[in-house]
């Protein structure tokens, strides 16, 4: 089928597939099925139930005449991509340089519902964690970059992301597994201004991070350090890597409030 692209593999789903066709087939104004169809190559019939799907979970929205247009979740997906681009050019060098100076591994996050999602990652040294790359995620409560990301939010917030999945089994030593315990850790991590995760996600593991906040809205992603656990204690980590960690978090803010 060309209709929909000819990435192929065998854990393609043709389904999804299809529904990604047609709001690839947007490129100007509002379609109708028919025209919908036609452009992807689809029967009407296969194309009426893939819109209409699109309908339902607000990628396509329909106007008065029946034409269709992107909707409002469509929108959002774009807002963020957009974003995750600006963010990631404006991190670029300063991350960079930060992992020259320190010679420790350094990561740029964002918060996803309960995990975190990395965008950036520059890897210096044999970490436990070596199965972490550009678009893994983990379990927010379990790191220092979710930790201090889920710390901006009120707690009613916090309580409705997370669930029982957000507290897997397979932890470090350290994990706080209990929500309310978290809560009162988050409060502590808003007040000092960074979070430190110590042997929580992985025995052996510990990280320190701060927020990346332009101007004075919300934080938009955070930054780690990521050293291994023979690299010292908590106070180590403080000592040697906050004062850089927040230079560089200023310096992405500033890229981004100028971009």
């Amino acid at each position: 089928m060309n209709d929909v692209g000819n990435g192929g593999g065998r854990y393609r789903i043709e389904a999804l597939a299809r529904g990604l066709a047609v709001l690839r087939a947007f490129d100007g104004g509002a379609m109708k099925v028919t025209e919908i169809a036609q452009k992807t190559g689809m029967q009407v019939a296969t194309a009426f139930r893939v819109v209409a799907t699109l309908e339902e979970f607000e990628f396509l929205e329909r106007l008065p005449d029946g034409s269709l247009h992107p909707g409002v979740a469509a929108l959002r997906l774009g807002n963020a991509a957009s974003r995750s681009s600006s963010l990631l050019e404006a991190s670029e060098r300063p991350l960079r340089r930060l992992a020259d100076a320190t010679g420790e591994t350094v990561n740029l996050a964002v918060l996803t519902q309960d995990r975190v999602l990395y965008l950036a990652r520059i890897r210096n040294a044999d970490l436990v964690t070596a199965n972490v790359q550009v678009g893994s995620t983990l379990p927010a409560p379990y790191t220092s970059i979710g930790k201090l990301l889920l710390s901006y939010l009120e707690p009613d917030e916090v309580r409705t992301r997370l669930g029982p999945d957000s507290f897997p089994d397979r932890a470090g030593p350290n994990a706080i597994r209990d929500i309310d315990a978290l809560l009162v850790h988050l409060q502590e991590i808003r007040s000092q201004g960074y979070a430190i995760q110590n042997e929580e996600l992985a025995a052996g593991l510990r990280s320190i991070s701060v927020a990346v906040v332009p101007g004075n809205r919300a934080p938009v992603a955070a930054l780690n350090i990521a050293v291994a656990g023979s690299g010292g204690n908590t106070d180590a980590l403080v000592s040697n890597y906050l004062e850089p960690l927040r230079a560089t978090a200023a310096e992405i803010a500033m890229r981004l409030d100028e971009s």
